[in-house]
């Protein structure tokens, strides 16, 4: 645009000072009628750009403007020090101006479910307007008519066996489940899901959610069989696992925090890699701390993103994807170490700061599980950890 304008400006100074030299001598002070008047548009040349030209639009604008208009954000389940989305909410406040309303951090998948579930008529601050679940939770509350469907402008860059072609779900990043222990109340820090149940670990070990509900939970349970004898097609080990650790007296029926783990009451969480390296950075050494990916059993987790079919703020909704879709979004998950959906894209353009890339654990020999496994396995466990483990796991009073 500056060069174009620039082209004109010279056009019409050549103009002048041609008109000035066709008239004669004093006379040129007094220019003729039609040299007061501009050149014609046909006789610009075809480099001019018309003085008129607007800026090109913002592709968002209208986005922004109905998001606005709205005013407001309502989420669920989503912890500050979860994939560092403290910073991302804050920044899309400030960047756009809207009100952010944030429900149940500690929620887990099957909770986000059943709040759309119960707020389908409720277009007030209960209803949430979108999602963040386990990767298996997208292909079922679609089939059950609970979100609809939206394409951020980064569709492509988004790997096609981790979104629905429809547009109903899309991955948004990914971790490994990990052990995160408080090594100043547990100095002896476990390598391998068979060490958890050592009689060292009594009263120390818990999960990072109710497995009848939660994603997290469900897919450790799911990695535990996969060290003990089990398969991506058989997670009846896992169950089996955890009533030993169980009966052992070793795993605490508490929904596990980082807070709880900085005060030894859960010395040894097991989590995502990403919430554990998070917890580490801020507990600033006290208390000290280290993650462990174990030697086996390593499971990778995706979590999809999903904007609710009842949503009381459906376009505020497509600008937060959109924003967690960008570059930026992206940029800030991988802030709070978790390996973006859209992180190959961003590898190839050369868009990743070195020293975030510097960050990310060694997670070698993880697998992944198609939905199916997924499905297969969440009916195993959600259906039996009363009957086989017993455990009735709860938050903290």
């Amino acid at each position: 645009m500056k060069t174009r304008k620039s082209l004109f400006t010279l056009f019409s100074l050549l103009l002048l000072a041609s008109l000035a030299l066709a008239a004669c001598g004093p006379a040129a002070t007094e220019a003729p009628p039609a040299a007061t008047e501009p050149p014609a548009a046909t006789e610009a040349p075809a480099t001019a750009a018309p003085a008129t030209e607007a800026p090109a639009a913002d592709p968002m604008a209208d986005l922004i403007a109905a998001a606005q208009a709205e005013g407001m954000l309502t989420t669920i389940a989503l912890p500050h020090d979860w994939c560092n989305y403290g910073e991302a909410i804050e920044t899309f406040k400030t960047k756009y101006g809207l009100e952010v309303n944030e429900l149940n951090p500690d929620a887990g998948s099957g909770d986000e479910i059943e709040a759309i579930k119960a707020n389908k008529d409720n277009p007030g601050p209960q209803a949430p307007d979108v999602i963040d679940v386990g990767f298996a939770f997208g292909p079922s509350s679609k089939a059950e008519g609970l979100i609809q469907p939206y394409k951020v402008s980064t569709w492509d860059s988004i790997p096609a066996d981790a979104k629905d072609a429809e547009g109903y779900w899309y991955g948004d990043y990914y971790g490994v489940l990990s052990f995160l222990v408080n090594t100043d109340v547990q100095p002896e820090v476990p390598q391998d899901w068979a060490d958890l149940l050592d009689p060292k670990y009594n009263g120390q070990v818990a999960l990072s959610g109710d497995p009848r509900a939660s994603n997290q939970a469900i897919q450790s349970v799911f990695a535990a069989s996969l060290a003990n004898g089990g398969s991506l097609d058989d997670a009846q080990p896992g169950l089996d696992y955890f009533a030993q650790l169980n009966s052992a007296g070793n795993l605490v029926p508490l929904i596990a925090n980082n807070g709880l783990v900085a005060t030894g009451e859960t010395a040894v969480r097991i989590t995502w890699d990403y919430n554990a390296l998070a917890a580490i950075d801020s507990f600033e050494g006290n208390p000290a701390a280290q993650v462990v990916i174990p030697a086996s059993g390593r499971f990778a987790g995706v979590y999809v993103q999903a904007i609710s079919a009842y949503a009381p703020h459906p376009n505020a909704a497509k600008l937060w994807m959109e924003f967690l879709y960008s570059d930026e979004g992206q940029t800030i998950w991988m802030k709070g170490y978790c390996h973006p959906i859209r992180e190959q894209d961003m590898r190839d353009r050369g868009v990743i700061p070195a020293d975030l890339l510097a960050k990310l654990p060694d997670v070698t020999g993880a697998v992944f599980p198609t939905v199916a496994q997924l499905d297969a396995a969440k009916a195993l466990i959600t259906a039996n950890w009363d009957a086989a483990v017993g455990a009735n796991i709860q938050a903290a009073p």
